[in-house]
């Protein structure tokens, strides 16, 4: 497999440079999922800083094969993020820049590729991997405040915004919690189509619209469904419902579905 061939060189360039501590991969490695689609994460770590500076981590980068493109990761929080295109074979690789002390920070065990002198095994034996789950009470204090959001852009015409703003709940809510409900990690809406059963991933088809007022209007009240279902199975008692705000938000859906039809050219 492509991925695993290019980890392997890597690993061999990182295990003779001595600005290297080690390397390791993440991502689908991890559950045995590689295939032909896959990307590959992978995690380098250097004697001394080298995440943030993109001239540094694009040296490194150009070591490990026929580099296409690159670009940081700052869309996602992570500038420490290098996201790659190779040539020969073409294929997506993410490679994240650490120190051994960042190393020890992570949100899972990553298998290790290249590691002389065994500090990244010791890192992981003495630390442990803390994935962040989604904060129940952060999505409730911020869903309903949402649904409005994407509901006066209904109102507006801006069909667009709306179709993008259900994008983001699922992202953002409805896949993380899917995805605990059946035992897995919150990671947005990644392999939904996998894990959820049959009957369930059907409703989440549910909140797909087309660029229709009343596909939009239908989205919206499945998100608001499966999420109070989601969130009656999933919520303890220490979580504070915001139910002043809910139901002044159904409230409005109400007002919202009784509008007509704006005409869009």
């Amino acid at each position: 497999m492509i991925q695993r061939l290019f980890a392997e060189r890597a690993a061999a360039i990182v295990a003779e440079d001595p600005g290297a501590i080690g390397l390791a991969a993440a991502g689908s490695w991890l559950s045995n999922e590689l295939d032909e689609f896959s990307d590959l994460d992978l995690v380098l770590v250097t004697k001394h800083k080298v995440g943030g500076d993109k001239q540094r981590m694009m040296a490194w980068a150009q070591k490990f094969g026929a580099l296409l493109s690159a670009f940081t990761g700052e869309h996602v929080g992570e500038p420490r993020l290098l996201i790659c295109l190779y040539d020969d074979p073409l294929l997506h690789v993410d490679i994240k820049f650490l120190t051994l002390e960042e190393f020890a920070f992570r949100v899972e065990d990553p298998v290790i590729l290249s590691d002389v002198f065994g500090q990244l095994d010791q890192s992981l034996r003495v630390t442990t991997a803390e994935w962040p789950g989604p904060g129940y009470q952060w999505i409730e204090d911020r869903f309903w405040v949402w649904i409005h959001y994407g509901l006066t852009k209904l109102g507006r015409g801006e069909y667009f915004e709306a179709i993008d703003f259900l994008s983001a709940i699922r992202n953002m809510v409805l896949g993380p919690l899917l995805l605990v409900s059946q035992g897995q990690l919150p990671r947005g809406v990644r392999k939904l189509e996998k894990h959820l059963p049959g009957s369930i991933l059907q409703q989440l088809k549910g909140t797909l619209a087309t660029h229709d007022r009343a596909s939009i209007l239908k989205a919206i009240h499945t998100c608001i469904e499966m999420y109070r279902d989601l969130r009656s199975n999933l919520f303890d008692s220490d979580i504070q419902l915001q139910t002043g705000t809910e139901k002044k938000v159904l409230e409005y859906y109400d007002e919202i579905a009784e509008l007509p039809q704006k005409v869009n050219n």
